[in-house]
């Protein structure tokens, strides 16, 4: 049985927290950035939702797909 592949960050590398504790690069917040390393897959499924809507409320979010579950 083949384990599942870790899920990608979304980490862009342009890293700087914003006033609200959210990386303007990639929309997570600092605690979820800090999480992420030790944080399941299907945690960080749900962070990456969060971070698309986190954008798509800035109007930030360039139309590449979904995250899928």
């Amino acid at each position: 049985m083949q384990q599942e592949q870790p899920v990608r960050s979304p980490c862009v590398h342009v890293c700087c927290l914003d006033d609200n504790d959210i990386c303007t690069g990639c929309q997570r917040s600092g605690a979820e950035i800090t999480e992420w390393g030790r944080a399941s897959n299907e945690r960080r499924r749900d962070i990456l939702r969060m971070c698309e809507q986190r954008a798509r409320e800035q109007g930030l979010w360039l139309n590449i797909g979904s995250v899928e579950g």
